[in-house]
């Protein structure tokens, strides 16, 4: 069985190509059927699942309801690789809405990019980007 270390490693791995696809080659065949099916998302999500049972296992049931609960968790390896596997993941998942929504939106390269590499580095500041060139976009005629 591979080491924590080693998932995270993999995972990094696994994401960070199919954000170079989106961003440099969104049209290509690959990139477009790794989108349409989702593909890393729903490895990562696996890796997810595993993580979190894991977690869960040797922790007990997870606790949200306060900011020093949440704390805790993130005290514990496999829950804190859990969690980034949910934010590669999800990230992934919004930066290829974004490009699907850019089939009919047909916002400039030039403009995703930005908006790709904020979610990819920074999550909903990215979205947050790509909403507000969407927002202009639809108002124009």
């Amino acid at each position: 069985m591979m080491t924590p270390t080693e998932v995270f490693s993999l995972t990094n791995m696994m994401a960070l190509p199919m954000w170079i696809l989106m961003i440099f080659l969104p049209q290509w065949k690959l990139t477009r059927f790794l989108i349409d099916f989702k593909v890393v998302p729903l490895i990562l999500a696996i890796v997810y699942a595993i993580y979190i049972g894991l977690s869960i296992q040797s922790g007990g049931a997870m606790d949200f309801g306060s900011l020093d609960a949440v704390m805790s968790l993130f005290t514990k390896e496999q829950a804190v690789l859990a969690g980034w596997v949910h934010y590669l993941a999800f990230d992934l998942l919004v930066g290829m809405w974004m490009l699907d929504q850019n089939k009919t939106l047909k916002i400039h390269p030039i403009l995703m990019a930005p908006c790709l590499v904020g979610t990819f580095m920074l999550g909903p500041i990215g979205f947050l980007i790509f909403m507000i060139i969407r927002g202009i976009k639809k108002q124009q005629p």
